[in-house]
């Protein structure tokens, strides 16, 4: 009972931890993308926050079972008694989680405060140089659109009643850029795509979200019997992340519009499609422990030879 009160902490502080640290670089991710364009829409910090924690879910789900299976297999926890008290804290965590977006998703636009980037006055330039074309919204960009002077190298300013040209200005006020790798800008695409699919669960209902929640911990889950493999944990931690990348990789492939067309035309209307990702991640899950528990099984009885 006391290292399972030990897990329970664990993965609570890194579920917090990993949750709450995702959603504030990706609160500021969506902030930068907010401030690089002209006009500016109707998007609040609540939005804003709420998008961002969704985000987090998925990475905070992933986090904190790939920590504390680690964990687990460190401290030698009894696999069974670990295995259902991840399985129950991540579905307890990650129904609270949702429950508490959904209810800051009906909260009235007008009881959020909206941030104009800038005022009256606001210059706008592609980059830092003295030598670059520069824009000055003289109304500011409440209206992006409106009297404007240009200044141009070498040339006179040049006064406009109105902006010419698109509806939209992408002119970042300061030269920001995203050279981050291809690896980690797709491990982003994927957990927002699989947080869109948990968020969308949810909003079909508590039975449809329990279901493809506790489908995807049940095999995650499974994916202990790595962290075992080598007496190196670190090894065993880095095995255990190319195995999660797996994981949700899959998900966002068995999730994509093609596939659920296949689904459909294979099953002809059989099984509901919605039981058809869960039902897949159920019999993976359900296929790697019953290996597990035979590996542990003959383990255990070439050591009773000896």
């Amino acid at each position: 009972m006391k290292n399972l009160a030990k897990l329970v902490l664990f993965f609570s502080l890194s579920f917090a931890v990993i949750f709450l640290a995702a959603a504030g670089v990706r609160f500021l991710a969506l902030r930068v993308e907010w401030v690089r364009t002209l006009p500016q829409g109707p998007e609040t910090v609540l939005s804003a926050l709420i998008v961002a924690a969704h985000w987090a879910l998925s990475l905070g789900l992933y986090g904190a079972l790939l920590l504390s299976l680690s964990y687990a297999a460190r401290e030698k926890i009894f696999v069974p008694a670990a295995v259902v008290c991840l399985i129950v804290l991540s579905m307890g965590f990650c129904f609270g989680v949702s429950a508490g977006l959904e209810h800051w998703g009906h909260v009235s636009p007008e009881q959020s405060v909206r941030r104009t980037l800038g005022g009256p006055g606001l210059i706008l330039t592609n980059a830092l140089s003295s030598n670059e074309t520069a824009i000055v919204l003289l109304k500011g960009p409440a209206e992006p659109r409106g009297p404007r002077v240009a200044a141009i190298p070498g040339r006179p300013l040049i006064y406009q009643e109105e902006a010419p040209g698109p509806e939209s200005i992408d002119l970042p006020p300061v030269p920001f850029r995203d050279e981050s790798p291809w690896f980690l800008k797709s491990i982003a695409i994927d957990i927002r795509l699989s947080a869109g699919q948990m968020a969308q669960c949810f909003s079909a209902g508590l039975l449809p979200f329990l279901i493809y929640t506790g489908a995807l911990i049940f095999c995650l889950s499974s994916l202990g019997f790595i962290l075992k493999l080598s007496a190196w944990p670190l090894a065993n931690l880095f095995l255990g992340c190319l195995a999660f990348r797996g994981i949700l990789a899959l998900e966002t492939f068995f999730n994509s519009p093609e596939m659920q067309d296949v689904f459909e035309s294979f099953l002809e209307n059989r099984l509901p499609l919605q039981l058809t990702v869960p039902l897949i991640f159920c019999a993976f899950g359900l296929l790697v422990h019953i290996y597990s528990i035979l590996v542990f099984l003959a383990k255990r009885r070439s050591d009773d030879d000896y």
